[in-house]
């Protein structure tokens, strides 16, 4: 390992340090256990292995506002399901991410590393270890482009959660079908609950109990009254969405 010192408080950190693989997966591991009041995970790849999941469950039982912010995802349904148990996460999708950045409120990591890669050490990674109380300006600059990545990036708890290959059974809707108007009219559930004020879950209730979609076997699916109101099913690149009127009635 590159870096020797220890994180208890008498180390004395006097700039930015360099990080091999290793000293990047021990340093990795205790900015997420130290973190006690936000932590940031910005990496392209979310594929989450046990020691992660057991790391973030410790944060969420200790009620930490946790963020992940992603590029490409790789989730299993088991894991889908695991994210959906956790009350303090919440994950976002950001087009075009390629930088991997992980920081607490006292703490940043900036690496070659995707998170996915964490506890592997058969990569030959590099990075640089940035603390506040030592660098301060530094860890600002870090923090500020990171905050900036998470708000252009859009909230995707909904989409995880129905990723499981919903399109086999919601056919794409018919382009003859004369209730569908030109989809750059319209707007997708997370960005219509932007526009309402609202959280994305929030606005998904409130599609439900108007009978514009319906859950069954916990996936939601669009229903002929939303068709009717305007609102469409498409299958993106990373994954199925909804698409509805700026004017939706609910």
């Amino acid at each position: 390992m590159v870096i020797h010192e220890s994180m208890n408080s008498s180390s004395k950190l006097l700039m930015a340090k360099f990080l091999n693989t290793s000293a990047t997966n021990y340093f990795l591991e205790e900015l997420i256990k130290r973190a006690k009041d936000r932590l940031f995970l910005i990496s392209p790849f979310l594929r989450l292995n046990d020691r992660i999941k057991e790391l973030l469950e410790d944060k969420d039982r200790l009620k930490i506002d946790v963020r992940i912010v992603y590029g490409k995802s790789e989730l299993q349904p088991n894991e889908i399901k695991w994210l959906k148990e956790l009350s303090y996460l919440r994950t976002s999708f950001c087009k075009n991410l390629h930088a991997k950045c992980y920081l607490s409120e006292e703490l940043c990591i900036i690496t070659s590393m995707n998170l996915y890669e964490f506890s592997q050490v058969n990569n030959n990674e590099m990075g640089v270890l940035i603390q506040r109380q030592d660098d301060p300006e530094l860890y600002k600059q870090a923090a500020e482009e990171a905050a900036r990545i998470i708000r252009i990036s859009e909230e995707v708890r909904l989409s995880i959660e129905t990723i499981e290959k919903v399109v086999e059974v919601e056919p794409e809707p018919d382009a003859s079908d004369s209730s569908n108007t030109n989809p750059t009219d319209k707007l997708t559930t997370s960005k219509l609950a932007q526009k309402l004020n609202l959280k994305t879950a929030d606005l998904t209730d409130r599609l439900i109990k108007a009978g514009y979609l319906e859950l069954r076997d916990g996936k939601q699916y669009i229903t002929p009254k939303g068709k009717d109101a305007g609102g469409e099913f498409r299958m993106g690149q990373y994954g199925p969405f909804f698409l509805w009127p700026e004017t939706l009635k609910l």
